[in-house]
């Protein structure tokens, strides 16, 4: 009797932007486990050439912005999009994808991949510090196998309160936004295309989290 057989199939090469703002070793643990074969590193030649790229993100969106510049990060990503390579964005690796971000009423431009400013939370209580639902589309890929009912780990204090991109060509598959509340209504996630985003931190956010990652590497 032969054993069971073995997938010979790689796994996907998966890159974490390590330009000195995130939580690398949570979300290479948190990748690794989904079946991803991961690597830290801000080399440009490793960032372009893997199957994915996780952009982490924490702190103040001014400080990362500066932080993916001096990496050449805002290249490798708009490089990556051009030829439709996958980008994950997480918290502020989200934020700074938009037109731009104000705090502290200082306006900071971000990489104006999708319209929409990056604001301060109208909540009683900011931070948003904790576990929340989302209001996700029926039709989303990165929620797939996930309850309505599921929580993620939040842990921020500004969000994109406004959704700004329509899509009028029906040949083109209009961005999938997922959306929380916290005082008010925010973006939660994005898919569009090439590019997917989490306000949430997945790699935080237990069996739920860990299916959002295995549905994103599952698209490498």
């Amino acid at each position: 009797m032969t054993g069971p057989t073995r997938s010979t199939t790689p796994a996907k090469k998966v890159v974490v932007f390590d330009y000195g703002f995130g939580n690398v070793r949570s979300a290479e643990r948190a990748l690794a486990r989904a079946g991803a074969d991961v690597e830290i590193t801000r080399d440009f030649d490793r960032a372009m050439n893997a199957d994915g790229l996780l952009v982490p993100g924490v702190g103040a969106f001014s400080a990362c912005m500066r932080g993916l510049k001096d990496a050449r990060g805002e290249w490798i990503i708009g490089r990556r999009l051009s030829g439709g390579r996958p980008v994950l964005g997480i918290c502020v690796g989200m934020q700074i994808l938009f037109e731009r971000g104000i705090e502290h009423g200082v306006e900071t431009e971000g990489l104006d991949e999708w319209p929409g400013t990056v604001e301060p939370l109208d909540a009683p209580v900011v931070p948003h510090m904790g576990w929340n639902t989302v209001e996700a589309p029926a039709d989303s890929q990165l929620f797939a196998g996930v309850g309505a009912d599921e929580r993620f780990y939040f842990v921020h204090s500004y969000a994109v309160r406004q959704w700004g991109l329509e899509v009028t060509n029906p040949a083109i598959r209009a961005p999938r936004v997922t959306w929380s509340t916290h005082g008010e209504p925010f973006v939660a996630a994005v898919e569009n295309g090439a590019l997917w985003a989490t306000q949430f931190h997945p790699e935080k956010s237990g069996d739920a989290g860990a299916q959002l990652l295995t549905n994103w590497i599952g698209t490498l």
